[in-house]
């Protein structure tokens, strides 16, 4: 089968990435018309009050440097999900060098300059606007050049909370090993940021007086993308959706949902970190979960019935290069002393206690091992460092620790974890470049996201648990020259769920039951 090349791609999803293009316009654009209305009087005033200059360049300049996501994510209690958390986190991130700059553009203007002003008898008001404020435009508006380039980049964000925009084939792309898809969200962005920054620059070159015939033009043009972007967000449907990234381009994921319940639900892109609460607060109706999940039983949330079976076994197994077992000997042994001491009961109640209980990965994990008798205290060898990987949530982390306990107990090597790499590309990309040894792993995930076969070799291996297993051993030890040791004994498989009220009063169980409130693709 040839190979998508990314002009098929993006005339594939052509309508997609057009929505997402002017989402993320509507972010760019709303985010900074609010940072300059409240970023340039902020530096008109402080260049008045000097003695304000210091606190509130200070703050601004705290504001900056706390990380995107972190940013993002102390929003979501305050302001929930969607565009709101992710508009005035854009905010924030504007405002520095705009205040910066409109400061820095008054407070340069030269004082025999200002004198000559006052001796002609003008007010405080004409000296601002006549004077300082014309001669420090060409600053202000590079301040709103670099937050404009800013905004763009932080934007792609914004699908972190399921705002929209360009982010969603990146992060989509990152977490499927699609090179198409992260270059058809990551390229419009870069030219984005490109063309905004050389149209402000125009604006720069001409200074006050193509912003003064400008001056009303331009708002109403930002505002006109943000009602754009607004149309494009709102969701008429009795049911709201909210997808993972991942689960998004899969075909155990929204695209079997369009060919095989035919089913098109128009779903808001969202992390899984804040996915489940999401649903639990009411801010979507239906979600896409795995089935092993802790927050299941911590928000009474009701897996929906796969009636026809678009979700294969995900039985999860540690996968490690044939060479990694030859420089480690003892690894295999060690490794595989928890082949077989789950079912999946017994890693939701796992992921219980981590995501919803908040205890420590290492807590649940040491607990568990002494409950099953396998806990011995670290060697504190010296004989090699093993490197353990993990995905970004929690059953990975608390995989990855009981591990490393492991290891250090049953061996004389060094352990070194590196949890939380992202999706299933970067987990195995750090693993054939040999940044790490191995990481958990399931048999579903490799066979669809990494091996892609056939429909039908698909049909064919997807009977059975052990058949599928049995598969992607086999061609992972073949085209990578990595094998899958003994699965762990639970299957984490993906599912759709909602609220266990909302299911009742709507009288769903399974998936096909959504026909009535979906349009058919």
């Amino acid at each position: 089968m040839m190979q998508q090349s990314l002009w098929q791609f993006i005339m594939e999803q052509h309508e997609k990435l057009q929505t997402q293009i002017i989402q993320h316009l509507g972010l760019t654009f709303l985010s900074l018309l609010l940072a300059i209305v409240i970023g340039v009087p902020l530096g008109i005033l402080i260049a008045r009050k000097r003695k304000l200059s210091t606190p509130v360049l200070g703050l601004a300049g705290v504001l900056q440097t706390i990380p995107s996501i972190a940013l993002l994510g102390f929003m979501i209690p305050i302001f929930g999900i969607g565009a709101k958390p992710a508009i005035i986190a854009l905010l924030i991130y504007a405002l520095l060098p705009i205040i910066r700059n409109t400061y820095t553009g008054i407070t340069t203007v030269s004082p025999i300059v200002v004198e000559a002003a006052k001796a002609l008898g003008m007010n405080k008001s004409q000296l601002l606007f006549k004077v300082e404020f014309p001669l420090a435009m060409p600053v202000i508006i590079a301040g709103i050049r670099t937050a404009a380039v800013i905004n763009v980049g932080v934007a792609t964000l914004a699908s972190f909370v399921a705002a929209g925009g360009l982010g969603e084939f990146i992060f989509g792309g990152i977490s499927l090993n699609n090179t198409n898809m992260i270059l058809s969200g990551a390229i419009p962005a870069a030219l984005m940021a490109v063309i905004l920054d050389q149209a402000i620059a125009v604006v720069q070159k001409f200074g006050y007086r193509i912003f003064h015939k400008l001056k009303y033009i331009i708002p109403a043009s930002l505002i006109m993308v943000g009602v754009v972007y607004g149309v494009t967000s709102i969701s008429h449907q009795k049911i709201t959706a909210g997808f993972t990234p991942e689960f998004m381009g899969r075909q155990d994921g929204d695209l079997g949902l369009r060919s095989v319940y035919e089913l098109n639900v128009n779903p808001v892109v969202v992390s899984d970190a804040i996915m489940y609460k999401a649903a639990y607060e009411e801010e979507l109706d239906l979600i896409s979960g795995y089935s092993t999940d802790g927050r299941i039983k911590a928000f009474d949330l009701y897996v929906l019935e796969d009636d026809k079976k678009i979700f294969p076994p995900y039985y999860a197994a540690p996968i490690i290069k044939s060479k990694t077992l030859k420089k480690f000997p003892e690894l295999e042994e060690t490794l595989n002393l928890l082949a077989g001491k789950f079912n999946d009961s017994i890693m939701t109640d796992l992921n219980y206690k981590s995501d919803y209980l908040n205890q420590t990965p290492e807590k649940v994990a040491k607990d568990f091992l002494i409950k099953n008798k396998l806990y011995k205290k670290s060697n504190l060898g010296n004989a090699g460092t093993v490197r353990i990987g993990s995905k970004i949530f929690g059953e990975q982390y608390v995989l990855a620790e009981m591990y490393k306990m492991l290891i250090e107990g049953y061996t004389n090597y060094r352990v070194q974890t590196k949890t939380g790499l992202g999706g299933t590309k970067i987990c195995f990309d750090a693993l054939m470049n040999d940044a790490i040894d191995f990481y958990p792993e399931y048999t579903g995930t490799g066979l669809l996201v990494l091996l892609k076969p056939s429909d039908g070799d698909l049909k064919k291996v997807t009977k059975s648990p052990g058949e599928t297993y049995q598969y992607v051993n086999s061609e992972f030890q073949k085209q990578y020259g990595i094998q899958w040791l003994r699965p762990l004994g639970f299957n984490n498989s993906y599912a759709l769920m909602m609220r266990r009220k909302h299911a009742v009063e709507l009288q769903i169980k399974s998936i096909s039951d959504l026909k009535k409130y979906f349009d058919k693709e």
